[in-house]
């Protein structure tokens, strides 16, 4: 079994090749699982130059593509599609639905064409998705239900056939939780971390009045949140200001490296999400791997990482008072052997190779 990853974002600026593998982890890890899980694999990136590499049993190959200025996406789908002619692939991977023309001509190679969610909103130009995504075989989702409003937007026939796949793992590990806080400084009974941008998708000020209110219960509670984009940032002080409850337990970390939010996520007791949406949730987990038990909105993506909820606590959306239930109880009864076990089993770069080696191996003989 021969597969292409086709990765169509062109970084910005004019980076080696090994930078961008470092600056874009998950674009080699996904691959060098699906190598490791038997599929010979080779990793099509859109480029501002010629360039080849091979690491860890994984074929890197980047493509000179034009582009215009400011855009992500380059201008030559048929100088891609020669690139991955020359892999003789047995399935083709796409990277994210919003390639319309290049998915169209990728297509027309002849092997099957897995298209993969990365965050995709229902798009704005339905009827160009429709004719990019019409010859597809299938399409992979953190969770089949995200599905529904794509299909719904752009025509796209129903029985289409669907996969639930992670868009990614960690390796991120769970390491000593006491060294972690005295590293860290984190502290609390229970810690609570929040990892993701302070905008209204998030939902942070939610999150806010849950902990409010489940302080009346957890006096030792204490919140630590990370964020680097933070257009409600104003918003989320004055929140803060105007309570002596999270005044006193609330600590804005703001933008942090990544060894350190490792460190946070060993530290934490709990990882706390109140999202609206999210494509697939790569802070949660990140906090899975590291066993901070989680409390989160109940949202397709959520579901899948968690189980349905087999570990932690799914919530109803925009319920702050039901948050805060939710964190009283987890606090309660945090079980990190169970969280860290779930994440081995369901959600590691290991399952995320068998699974994709699944897909592609339905899709190659025609089986959905």
């Amino acid at each position: 079994m021969r597969v292409v990853h086709v990765s169509l974002v062109r970084p910005s600026g004019r980076p080696d090749p090994e930078a961008l593998l470092a600056a874009w982890p998950t674009l080699g890890d996904v691959a060098e699982a699906v190598a490791e899980a038997g599929v010979e694999t080779t990793v099509v990136q859109s480029f501002h130059r010629e360039a080849e590499l091979r690491r860890n049993g994984v074929r890197y190959r980047f493509v000179a593509e034009a582009a215009l200025p400011g855009r992500p996406t380059g201008l030559d789908p048929g100088r891609v599609a020669r690139a991955v002619r020359a892999a003789n692939p047995d399935v083709i991977h796409v990277n994210g639905l919003d390639f319309a023309w290049h998915t169209r001509v990728l297509c027309g190679l002849g092997p099957p064409v897995l298209a993969q969610d990365h965050a995709s909103a229902a798009p704005r130009l339905p009827l160009l998705a429709r004719w990019g995504l019409a010859k597809v075989a299938g399409l992979a989702f953190t969770d089949v239900a995200q599905a529904g409003p794509i299909l719904a937007r752009t025509g796209l026939r129903r029985d289409l056939p669907v996969f639930a796949v992670p868009e990614s793992s960690t390796r991120f590990t769970p390491g000593d939780q006491a060294a972690a806080r005295a590293a860290s400084g984190v502290h609390g009974d229970p810690a609570v971390l929040w990892v993701g941008r302070l905008q209204a998708k998030k939902d942070p000020l939610t999150m806010l009045d849950a902990v409010e209110r489940a302080a009346a219960r957890l006096p030792d509670l204490r919140l630590w949140c990370c964020f680097h984009e933070a257009p409600l940032l104003e918003a989320v002080r004055a929140r803060i200001a105007a309570s002596p409850v999270l005044s006193e337990r609330v600590r804005l970390l703001g933008r942090r490296p990544r060894d350190e939010i490792e460190t946070l996520c060993r530290a934490a007791d709990l990882f706390v999400s109140t999202s609206r949406f999210e494509g697939s949730g790569y802070a949660l987990i990140e906090a899975i791997a590291c066993g901070a038990t989680p409390v989160v909105s109940d949202i397709p993506s959520f579901r899948a990482l968690t189980g349905a909820g087999a570990i932690g606590t799914l919530v109803p959306v925009g319920d702050a008072e039901a948050f805060a239930r939710a964190l009283v109880a987890a606090a309660r009864r945090p079980d990190r052997a169970a969280v860290v076990a779930h994440f081995r089993r369901h959600l590691s770069f290991q399952r995320v190779g068998r699974r994709l080696a699944e897909v592609y191996a339905a899709l190659a003989e025609g089986r959905s």
